[in-house]
């Protein structure tokens, strides 16, 4: 059995925890009311110089990113741009758009990436498994037949094949035709 090694050193600050998944920090002043400064998706609810790679898309109450440690190409987070917890702290404006941007984010990354299925959830709270449980978000996971999520230590190497700048480009493109 012959070892493969992958060199992903955009990895490391998601292991070693050496920063808070974040944007170019907008002034406060920017951000909108009840917004956590800290907060990456609040960051990203606001427009920045620094999100041309990340945000794809802001709805008037919605914003749609690129997940900066993706478990899949094409790995997509949708959140509420307010910094809300819970679901019944959205408002119903805002669970209409969250649903509808979910299906046209869907859409948009089967036109542009072919997947045959996907991951599509939430980790509500801590317990669930919410690496920021403060704001709500939206998981969108394309996924293909064979793919693992891991790297197997007795099969090929399973990479992530389209930098996140590409993948950006891409979809940004395919939703301005739109």
């Amino acid at each position: 059995m012959r070892n493969e090694q992958l060199w992903a050193p955009w990895r490391l600050e998601y292991i070693v925890g050496s920063k808070p998944d974040s944007v170019e920090t907008p002034q406060p002043a920017s951000l909108l009311p009840g917004a956590d400064p800290q907060c990456f998706l609040c960051q990203s609810a606001v427009p920045a110089d620094g999100d041309r790679n990340r945000v794809v898309d802001r709805g008037e109450h919605t914003v749609t990113l690129l997940n900066r440690y993706p478990y899949n190409n094409g790995h997509l987070l949708v959140a509420p741009r307010r910094h809300v917890a819970r679901l019944d702290e959205l408002g119903a404006d805002a669970e209409v758009e969250l649903s509808r941007k979910i299906t046209r984010m869907v859409g948009v990354l089967e036109r542009t990436l072919n997947p045959q299925g996907f991951n599509v959830g939430l980790n509500l709270g801590r317990a669930a498994g919410a690496g920021l449980p403060g704001h709500l978000h939206w998981h969108i996971v394309p996924r293909w037949v064979g793919d693992t999520n891991f790297m197997p230590t007795i099969a090929g190497v399973h990479t992530i094949p389209q930098s996140l700048e590409a993948l950006w480009e891409l979809l940004t493109s395919e939703l301005k035709q739109q």
